[in-house]
């Protein structure tokens, strides 16, 4: 019987270990690369050429959604399955709008990643029924509507900013200068109606973008 072909990107060996073997053991997918960050991710797509990729969305450096965004400009019908520990509805809409294939958080059974590989290679949607039920609970804030305004690289800039990288580090990370990097932040911190770092990270937590520990 043909298998579905899977690249499997998470930052945790020991992770990617474990869903390798809860996949393979359906006996109707085989994971074909593994990847820890955006570019290996990147790189590694491009030369196994999988039929859908699972994708964690918290990478260190450049997330799972730019990997993703990339991914899916290099080759169109790319079939991405979003991964995550995250079920706020922000990150699922961010996802769904980086034209994600699904998103399944990492609190599912065991056998919802499988379901959820084999539907979205098949060509189907699939959310994960907590995200599902998220998505249908939620009603946007005025701070959320303000979040919603964030370009995807405005996002991408803000989530390493709340990783603690400097504007030097997101420059080199992104590829690009200082000075724009520096002006995606003032961008951010408008409109979210944040006028120094201190208020910005609130904001952010607020909408569920640092973990609370």
């Amino acid at each position: 019987m043909r298998r579905i072909t899977v690249l499997l990107v998470d930052d945790h060996p020991v992770v990617r270990q474990g869903y390798r073997g809860l996949l393979e053991e359906s006996g109707r997918i085989a994971v074909v690369g593994e990847a820890a960050t955006a570019a290996e991710a990147f790189q590694l797509f491009c030369s196994v050429a999988p039929e859908v990729t699972v994708m964690d969305i918290s990478l260190p450096g450049v997330s799972g959604i730019e990997a993703m965004r990339r991914i899916l400009a290099h080759t169109p019908t790319a079939c991405v399955l979003a991964f995550s520990m995250h079920e706020d509805p922000i990150f699922v809409r961010r996802v769904l709008d980086a034209r994600a294939a699904g998103y399944v958080t990492k609190a599912s059974a065991p056998r919802v990643l499988v379901e959820a590989v084999e539907a979205v290679a098949a060509g189907k949607r699939y959310l994960s029924h907590d995200v599902a039920q998220t998505l249908a609970l939620s009603s946007p804030s005025g701070e959320s509507a303000a979040h919603a305004r964030l370009s995807p690289r405005e996002f991408e800039v803000l989530e390493l900013l709340l990783q603690g990288c400097t504007l030097d580090d997101i420059a080199r990370k992104l590829s690009v200068n200082q000075k724009t990097v520096a002006n995606h932040q003032s961008a951010i911190k408008q409109k979210l109606g944040a006028g120094t770092a201190a208020q910005l990270f609130r904001t952010a937590m607020r909408l569920g973008l640092v973990p609370r520990g």
